[in-house]
């Protein structure tokens, strides 16, 4: 079992930065594949990108690519996503999600943050 917990959400202007953090408890965060994903009301989740445990491999939804960046530090059970030149379409509940190298399914959830970007 592994415990998310999202921060560094708010309300920006388009063009702006912000740097969401996830911070995991509970078993080995550094077993797991740790992912970024995004929903908006009325809109089915979105992925956005994941991190792989040890070699740190990364990937992008074609929307985010270029803009975005994940991250993560083991040692302090951490993974974080970068938003740069955001854009009003970035709106949205961003949640980190963590799951066993591998497997398609998340199995573990954060309650989220909320990101508002402004035109």
């Amino acid at each position: 079992q592994v415990q998310l917990v999202e921060s560094g959400g708010g309300l920006v202007q388009a063009g702006d930065s912000l740097r969401l953090s996830c911070a995991a408890s509970g078993r080995t965060f550094s077993t797991y594949t740790m992912g970024w994903f995004r929903q908006t009301p009325g809109k089915e989740r979105e992925f956005v990108a994941n991190i792989s445990p040890l070699s740190g491999t990364t990937n992008y939804a074609d929307s985010v690519k270029g803009r975005f960046t994940i991250s993560r530090d083991n040692a302090k059970s951490t993974v974080y996503l970068q938003m740069n030149s955001l854009k009003p379409e970035d709106t949205a509940v961003y949640h980190c999600a963590a799951t066993y190298p591998g497997r398609p399914r998340y199995d573990y959830w954060g309650q989220g943050t909320q990101v508002t970007v402004s035109s």
